[in-house]
C-alpha cells in the first residue's frame, strides 16, 4: 500500500457506523473483485478500514480530504476589486491555488475514484474545477462513484464511508463541515459533462448515487 496523502482529520469522530444499502457500490465492488492491481483513490478521512480492504483485493490505495483540506482559512482570500458598496471582508476562494496544491498527484493516475458525497461540502466554485481536474488523472474506462444529498435531505450530516464486501457501506459521522449545495440530476449531469458515461441508481433515502466512467 502506497498512501499520498495525509488523510488524519482533526474534527471529532463518532463510533458510531451505520449501515447504508449502496447500489452504486455494489457494481464498483464487482469491477474491483474482478479486476487485479488498480490504482484507486478514496476521498475522505483516513480510513485503515478501506485500506485493508482495498489493498487485500490486490489494489493501491492513494487518500486525500477535500473537505477538510477546503476548510481551512488560508484558501480565503480578500476580494481586491471589490464594489464600494460591497459587503465589508468580501472574499473568495482562492481555487487555483487549492488545485495545484492539492491534487498535484505527482503524475499519478488513478483507475478508480470513490469520491462519495465530496462535492456537496466543497466550497461551491470549487466543486466543478475539482472534478474537471480528477477527469484528467483518471485513466481512460477508469470509474468514479459519486453520492448526491437531495431537495430532501434533512440530515446533511457529514460522514466518512467504510467499505464492505457486501451491499452496503457503512457511515461513520465525522467532523462538523456543513452542506453547501446539493444538485438535482441535470446539474449532476453537467458536472460529469466531459466524461464517457454516467450511471444513476436508485435509492431509498436522501442520496443520489452515479457511477461515471472516464
Amino acid at each position: 500500500m502506497r498512501s499520498l496523502f495525509k488523510g488524519s482529520s482533526s474534527q471529532k469522530t463518532s463510533d458510531v457506523r451505520t449501515p447504508r444499502h449502496s447500489s452504486g457500490w455494489v457494481e464498483l465492488l464487482k469491477y474491483l473483485q474482478t479486476t487485479e492491481s488498480l490504482r484507486i483513490l478514496d476521498v475522505g478521512a483516513t480510513s485503515p478500514n478501506n485500506i485493508n480492504f482495498l489493498t487485500g483485493l490486490g489494489h493501491s490505495v492513494y487518500m486525500a480530504n477535500f473537505v477538510e483540506d477546503a476548510a481551512r482559512p488560508e484558501w480565503r482570500i480578500a476580494n481586491e476589486d471589490a464594489a464600494p458598496d460591497s459587503a465589508p471582508g468580501a472574499t473568495h476562494f482562492d481555487t487555483q491555488s487549492f488545485i495545484k496544491q492539492n491534487l498535484d498527484f505527482g503524475g499519478r493516475n488513478f483507475d478508480v475514484i470513490t469520491f462519495w458525497d465530496t462535492a456537496d461540502y466543497l466550497p461551491p466554485e470549487l466543486v466543478a474545477p475539482v472534478i474537471d481536474r480528477l477527469f484528467e488523472v483518471l485513466s481512460p474506462g477508469g470509474k468514479l462513484l459519486a453520492f448526491f444529498h437531495t431537495k430532501n435531505a434533512v440530515d446533511t450530516s457529514f460522514v466518512r464511508y467504510h467499505l464492505t464486501p457486501e451491499s452496503h457501506v457503512d457511515m461513520q459521522k465525522t467532523g462538523n463541515y456543513p452542506i453547501t449545495g446539493k444538485f438535482q440530476n441535470r446539474q449532476i449531469e453537467q458536472l460529469f459533462h466531459a466524461y464517457a458515461s454516467y450511471r444513476f441508481f436508485l435509492a431509498k433515502d436522501s442520496l443520489q448515487e452515479v457511477i461515471v466512467t472516464r
